[in-house]
């Protein structure tokens, strides 16, 4: 199908109070890199699956047809410029013709808070069963939009060790992260003989424990999940609209180099969304995200310095 140019343009610039004096310079537990500007490169593999199953034993899921990208950032601080693209070179894009996947990922910081932003829109299904039985689906289509605001407890971590690049983590250290999450979801069936929506509002409440190993100066080995409930309520789903208790769980693991100037690593995530429709039918969804990064920092320039701390002082923070 070509390059398909423009799969995610961004730029985070909601967190412009945090742009001058909210990366710690350096402690014995964290060291951060307020005057330099990181260049990255990243190859990602993301998708959000749903599945069903009853108490028969049946077991059903919706996959969409899966699409690699490659992505190239800079990042001052906590303002983010990202461009991200998908050639058709890659192995898992060769046979993509009919389908579309786009999402947008964001992370912010403020002080303590962290705040993320995940938004997916995916055309082209493949409709399996646990008979092994497999069709393709050109005309389901899915929209998903939410987050999560969680806080970090233990000033000692760094989450952005593992998730921005822009502090290292010197000693080990772990937190507890309580989080709220958010998830609007909508299911669009569209052919000739068919058009159908289905939409559901997911939120959970989930208690979550990371810890950072330094296994050396420049070598970093992170986990972390959690676990817990919410509410679900969906619309048009047959001929009902069903509210129900929520399941969250979310895994991540993370392998990284962190050296001054140079950085890279592993990075991967898994978040599940389960529920009850009925009396027998579950019904979930999980978000998958695979990451290999390697980037470099380098110093910024002193006018570009100043316009940042300009705009701190400007801003009042």
């Amino acid at each position: 199908m070509g390059i398909k140019k423009l799969l995610y343009t961004y730029i985070i610039c909601c967190t412009l109070p945090t742009l001058a004096q909210d990366s710690i310079a350096k402690s014995e537990y964290i060291t951060g890199f307020p005057d330099k500007i990181s260049a990255r490169l990243s190859l990602v593999n993301t998708a959000n699956i749903f599945f069903f199953a009853d108490n028969d034993g049946e077991e059903y899921e919706l996959r969409p047809n899966e699409r690699d990208y490659l992505g190239a950032s800079l990042l001052f601080r906590s303002v983010e410029l990202a461009f991200g693209f998908s050639p058709k070179f890659l192995n898992t894009n060769k046979d993509n013709a009919d389908s579309e996947l786009f999402n947008l990922n964001f992370r912010m910081f403020y002080r303590q808070w962290m705040q993320t932003i995940d938004f997916y829109y995916q055309k082209g299904f493949s409709f399996s069963d646990n008979n092994f039985s497999s069709f393709y689906f050109p005309e389901i289509e899915t929209l998903k939009l939410g987050g999560a605001t969680s806080y970090i407890f233990n000033k000692k971590f760094s989450f952005r060790a593992i998730g921005y690049q822009n502090e290292k983590q010197n000693k080990s250290a772990g937190s507890f992260i309580p989080k709220l999450s958010l998830y609007y979801t909508k299911f669009f069936v569209n052919t000739d003989n068919l058009s159908e929506r289905a939409t559901s509002f997911d939120i959970a409440i989930s208690p979550s424990y990371y810890y950072n190993f330094v296994l050396s100066n420049k070598l970093l080995f992170s986990a972390g999940a959690s676990f817990g409930m919410g509410l679900s309520h969906s619309e048009n789903v047959g001929a009902e609209n069903i509210n129900t208790i929520l399941y969250e769980l979310t895994g991540r693991v993370v392998l990284s180099y962190n050296s001054d100037s140079f950085f890279s690593g592993i990075n991967t995530n898994i978040s599940v969304l389960e529920k009850s429709i009925g009396n027998t039918n579950r019904q979930g969804d999980a978000i998958s995200f695979i990451e290999l990064y390697i980037g470099y920092r380098f110093k910024a320039p002193k006018k570009f310095m100043k316009w940042a701390d300009d705009v701190n002082d400007f801003i009042g923070f």
